[in-house]
């Protein structure tokens, strides 16, 4: 059986696995992209139709190329996909496409990695593992699967006409389940959404974008959460030319908020007393953020527009001064359970020293002690902005440098065996 080589195998052609390619392709290091779909599939099938970044195109970018937009618009999902396929093209990426791997393996007595592809088996000195940590959807095992109810998750949702008639339960409120809620409403649904704790920060203040006052304020280069902080998720939304996630303004809306979705029994929802304490946290982040702009305009004399009306709250709608403690399934005419309750990762191709006893990766700032394994695309692998598009670019430069300083000391080895094998011969 024909072996394929390659000096490096990069896994997974999204975001992370095209910038991986690029800063390879810049060191000169030989290497090879799998992928088992299509360049940047993720975005091409596993989101709902009407997406669209959650940052403005001057943002949400590799360095190397820009949007054909409007640099304030909110671009569509198809288009990110087709502007990393373009960046690929750019540079010849070495991508092959339709090729699934199912198990990496070290070697036995000799550098590199052995992987097992639908297309045969392919040996590496290094293997990047570009997938990312959102490859298999979470649905709480909550309530039971044979009940006349849909339950799907938010990455099979396509459109509002796809689901059956009736009510719609949306379960968490973080980017996707406020933007698909908020869509079901528009379209003639009544919809209750569950939500959890959570960061709100403003689409825009003083006339700049959210994702730029992160950038000012130096909150994308966090090395790391703050001590004893909760990962929550961020309601933000780039939908209909971008407007902050406001969860009074759904309400008022049509949308019935609930609080955390907990148990179920008998055709009944169990709902958890937090929907008051969730609400005031996400305020408290939205407000922490604008004090802070207004320290920085301040300290910095700039000449930004005071923003007063982003600091009105609407009143406080009647399902959070009486919320709700259970919801009966079907007298509130629920057919359809959407679950926006994130990923989980799935690393178990990869060598068992690639991962600690929970199957996480074991990494720094992506690098494994498994030596030759690399991850990109993970949150938080460097700074908050890692799984960013613009975070993953530079985080594939760092992994892309280790493998050029690791190939460096192997050529170094092998040129002192080249020179001492002629004396040894002697």
């Amino acid at each position: 059986m024909t072996i394929e080589t390659t000096e490096v195998l990069v896994v997974g052609a999204g975001q992370a696995g095209v910038a991986a390619s690029e800063h390879l392709t810049r060191a000169g290091i030989p290497h090879l992209v799998l992928e088992r779909a299509r360049i940047a599939e993720r975005w091409r099938s596993a989101r709902w139709d009407s997406l669209v970044a959650n940052g403005p195109a001057w943002h949400d970018r590799f360095p190397g190329m820009t949007f054909p937009h409007d640099p304030d618009a909110f671009v569509g999902k198809d288009e990110v996909a087709e502007y990393f396929a373009a960046y690929a093209r750019q540079f010849n990426a070495p991508i092959r496409c339709g090729v699934e791997v199912s198990r990496v393996t070290r070697l036995e007595g000799r550098p590199g990695f052995r992987a097992e592809t639908s297309g045969g088996v392919i040996e590496a000195q290094a293997v990047v593992a570009a997938t990312g940590a959102f490859q298999i959807p979470v649905i709480p095992p909550l309530v039971p699967e044979d009940l006349p109810v849909t339950q799907i998750h938010s990455s099979d949702y396509r459109n509002p006409q796809a689901l059956p008639e009736g009510a719609v339960l949306v379960v968490g409120a973080g980017a996707s389940g406020s933007q698909i809620a908020d869509e079901l409403n528009r379209a003639g649904r009544r919809v209750f959404l569950s939500v959890g704790p959570h960061g709100r920060p403003p689409r825009r203040y003083r006339g700049r974008d959210f994702v730029w006052w992160l950038g000012v304020l130096g909150k994308w280069d966090l090395e790391a959460p703050a001590p004893g902080t909760d990962h929550v998720t961020i309601a933000v939304s780039g939908a209909h030319g971008g407007a902050t996630v406001d969860f009074r303004r759904l309400a008022a809306e049509g949308i019935t908020l609930l609080g955390r979705t907990e148990g179920y029994g008998d055709g009944v929802l169990r709902i958890a007393p937090d929907l008051a304490a969730n609400i005031a946290a996400g305020d408290r982040d939205y407000l922490a953020v604008l004090d802070e702009a207004d320290a920085y305009v301040a300290r910095n004399g700039l000449d930004l527009p005071p923003d007063p009306e982003a600091r009105e709250m609407p009143a406080d709608p009647a399902c959070l001064t009486d919320p709700l403690s259970a919801l009966d399934l079907a007298k509130a005419g629920i057919t359809t359970i959407l679950w926006a309750t994130g990923f989980r990762s799935d690393y178990r191709w990869l060598p068992e020293g690639a991962l600690d006893a929970q199957g996480h990766p074991r990494h720094q700032r992506g690098v494994s002690p498994e030596s030759g394994i690399y991850f990109l695309g993970l949150p938080w692998q460097s700074r908050r902005g890692s799984s960013f598009i613009w975070g993953v670019w530079h985080d594939a430069r760092h992994v892309a440098d280790h493998i050029a300083t690791r190939r460096s000391y192997m050529d170094y080895h092998a040129q002192v065996q080249a020179r001492t094998a002629p004396q040894a011969a002697e």
